[in-house]
């Protein structure tokens, strides 16, 4: 009943009372100190008090926790060295871990914990020590894997075609070889190590991605953007497509081309995913997700709607005529496709003015010039310059939370002796087993006096604003001169809202 209550007053709205109330709970805890105490104890989510605190976003809950877990090593005047428990907020050798739930939340506020003490310091020892380093290492292994793959697919087996042509459309030249004729020569045997570095790289992909689909679940795992979710999705569909390609090259099928070429584009698509390690370009990448599965996913059932109904009106409009003479709409496949690329104005409006063409194809086509080119790509832009500033308020959060996911991620990927576990155990202090971070905090003493320095000049300006506009117009001269016989007079005669701060300051002084 009391662990219960505990996590009840994490979600309660008053944070002041429900610390209190909490520090009451726990002062009637018989097992505080020991594994039965009632913070410990998880919820049906597997959360502690604690966990769901960040969960929740509840800082100033968090804050109030970590309060009680710190221990103050030493103090010299301004300078404190503190010890911070890190045994739930470490993801090293947890199963649930803090870190990746904050960044997993949909809540805003719970991002908020990634600036705090001693959070902050944790991440960027662990980044700084090891994340950077071991990523960038990642990405540029991974951009030659692509350069490999790339080249094996430009090299590919292909001989010349020996059949007659069924169309004078038909351009094919080259067609693929034969399994048994893909391997004879010496250039053949470095394209098969090639090859087989892709391959293998592919089902690496695969064994490392299919353990956390199956571990956080599927939904979660595709579709929290900080995680990277989309560019998962792009990395296991490329793995897929090598997977395809390399069955069709043993059994001599014919359209290796299909999957290679998607396994090229999302192949290097997947490069943007390490922009995350830099915080120049991270928050670009997370605009690109939003912009692509937000506002370009609505646009394109428009677009659909408009390209079916125009690209039907240019084929009928057509079908009577001769298509050797404008070719861009001579069968309903090929108007879909002009009819695209006439909406994204890839390509100017096609017209051959040796033949007379049709009255309404000039009439469907100024419809479809006003709708497209200047109604709707211009929607377009509206939408994406709303998502871009949406973003770009909240791209430093993004990035943090970006180098949080990475780094739990690398942490999770990478064997434990490429990754020691961070901060000091408590052994070291006669503070047990738990695991702590060294965080030296120094304390301005002339904090608090400043700021009731600014507390006193934002109600002197407050109170000038409220005057009006007639006291803006006095002469500056009059009043520099009441304000110097105010000061000489007395202190006591100086009680207007303006001189406030000076008094504040001459009393300090």
């Amino acid at each position: 009943i009391g662990n219960t209550v505990l996590h009840i007053l994490v979600l309660q709205p008053n944070k002041t009372f429900a610390c209190h109330m909490y520090s009451l709970i726990l002062s009637y805890d018989r097992n505080k100190d020991g594994p039965g105490s009632l913070e410990l104890i998880p919820n049906n989510e597997g959360l502690t008090p604690f966990k769901l605190a960040g969960v929740e976003g509840n800082t100033v809950m968090f804050q109030y926790l970590m309060q009680k877990r710190k221990q103050n090593l030493w103090s010299f005047g301004p300078l404190t060295t503190v010890l911070y428990d890190i045994t739930e907020i470490d993801s090293w050798a947890e199963d649930q871990s803090f870190l990746e739930l904050i960044v997993s939340t949909k809540k805003r506020e719970a991002r908020q914990i990634l600036d705090l003490t001693p959070v902050k310091e944790l991440v960027s020892l662990k980044w700084n020590m090891y994340g950077r380093p071991y990523f960038c290492f990642l990405a540029l292994f991974y951009i030659l894997y692509m350069v490999c793959f790339t080249m094996c697919c430009v090299y590919r087996p292909l001989k010349p075609r020996t059949g007659n042509r069924t169309s004078s459309r038909d351009n094919t030249v080259y067609v693929q070889k034969m399994l048994q004729e893909s391997y004879v020569a010496y250039e053949d045997e470095l394209r098969l190590v090639g090859e087989l570095i892709t391959v293998i790289g592919a089902v690496v992909i695969l064994i490392l991605e299919i353990p956390d689909i199956l571990r956080v679940g599927a939904a979660k795992y595709f579709g929290q953007t900080i995680l990277g979710g989309p560019f998962h999705i792009i990395v296991i569909t490329y793995a897929c497509m090598i997977l395809v390609t390399m069955v069709m090259r043993l059994t001599s099928t014919a359209g290796e081309v299909v999957p290679m070429s998607f396994a090229l584009v999302l192949g290097w698509c997947n490069v943007m995913y390490f922009a995350r390690g830099f915080q120049m370009l991270g928050p670009f990448t997370i605009m690109i997700q939003k912009m692509i599965f937000g506002d370009l996913m609505r646009f394109c059932w428009l677009m659909a709607v408009v390209i079916l109904g125009f690209a039907s009106a240019f084929y009928i409009i057509f079908q009577t005529e001769n298509p050797e003479n404008l070719g861009q709409f001579y069968n309903y496949p090929m108007s879909l496709f002009t009819t695209f690329e006439l909406f994204l104005t890839i390509i100017d409006g096609p017209a051959n003015y040796d033949v007379d063409l049709p009255f309404m194809y000039s009439v469907v086509y100024f419809a479809f010039a006003i709708i497209a080119a200047l109604l709707m790509l211009n929607l377009l832009i509206a939408m994406m310059g709303d998502t871009h500033w949406r973003v770009a308020h909240e791209q430093d959060e993004l990035w943090r939370a970006q180098v949080v996911a990475t780094t739990v991620m690398l942490e999770r990927k990478l064997p434990r002796c490429l990754w020691p576990r961070s901060g000091i155990c408590g052994r070291e202090y006669g503070l047990g087993d738990r695991w702590y971070l060294r965080v030296e905090d120094r304390v301005d003493p002339n904090k608090h006096k400043m700021m009731r320095y600014t507390e006193a000049f934002k109600a002197q300006d407050r109170d000038n604003y409220d005057k009006g506009s007639e006291k803006l117009e006095i002469n500056r001269d009059t009043l520099y001169k009441k304000e110097l016989s105010a000061l000489s007079l007395s202190r006591s005669t100086s009680r207007t809202s303006s001189h406030r701060g000076w008094e504040i300051l001459r009393r300090n002084t």
